[in-house]
């Protein structure tokens, strides 16, 4: 079962401003991860099923993040149909993220009350999500939209909250021009938890820079 009703998921979004990304087949790895982030301050986590495997790790690792990081809200990504949808929230996903909107995936959150997050890549597939009940919507890929796509959407509808995912790094120049565009929160992933952080398992760097990315968040959003 979910840990965090919608409500208490979007409050974490909205004050950390960041939502970390990853996937990791080796489940003390991912929990290793997970701690980094949580130790950091992050409180809203997405897993991305992306392994054959990934099922089986998210299980364990939501059950680890339920004993030991008990304010972490841990969702899971990359979710593309709602048979998917409906195994990780049996699993315990506090929220679940698709690349794309797909009715099936909402159908199968909103029966729960479940907070999920549309993949959006124009005006009206944003509106369609919203009509839906998308309380936070994804634009992706990022990078192919940029910024200016944010401040273009806020125009007409400063109602609309935005988390863009891809082309979303700790600097402090691209974190300023996403917030100044208006978004909510960033997802972030191989920028801020790259492949030197998994084979090194520099996980006390990895803290120190979610840290830092969160107190930059904080002085722009202020």
């Amino acid at each position: 079962m979910s840990k965090f009703s919608r409500i208490q998921v979007i409050q974490k979004m909205t004050e950390s401003g960041l939502v970390p990304l990853f996937y990791h087949s080796n489940l003390a790895v991912a929990k290793a991860v997970t701690k980094a982030c949580y130790d950091g301050g992050a409180r809203a986590l997405e897993f991305t099923n992306r392994g054959e495997d990934a099922h089986m790790v998210f299980g364990d690792l939501c059950r680890y993040v339920h004993q030991e990081l008990p304010d972490m809200a841990l969702g899971i990504g990359s979710v593309i149909d709602g048979g998917t949808a409906a195994l990780f929230l049996q699993l315990g996903a506090d929220f679940v993220v698709t690349p794309s909107f797909r009715e099936d995936v909402v159908r199968v959150c909103n029966r729960r009350k479940i907070l999920w997050s549309a993949g959006c890549f124009t005006p009206t597939e944003i509106g369609i999500a919203e009509e839906w009940g998308c309380e936070i919507v994804k634009i992706f890929p990022g990078d192919a939209l940029g910024p200016a796509f944010v401040k273009a959407i806020k125009g007409p509808s400063p109602w609309t909250s935005i988390m863009p995912t891809g082309g979303v790094s700790p600097d402090e120049a691209n974190l300023k021009a996403w917030f100044d565009a208006g978004v909510t929160c960033v997802g972030m992933g191989s920028q801020l938890i790259g492949k030197s952080v998994l084979e090194m398992h520099d996980y006390v760097g990895l803290e120190h820079l979610v840290h830092q990315t969160i107190d930059r968040i904080a002085r722009l959003k202020a």
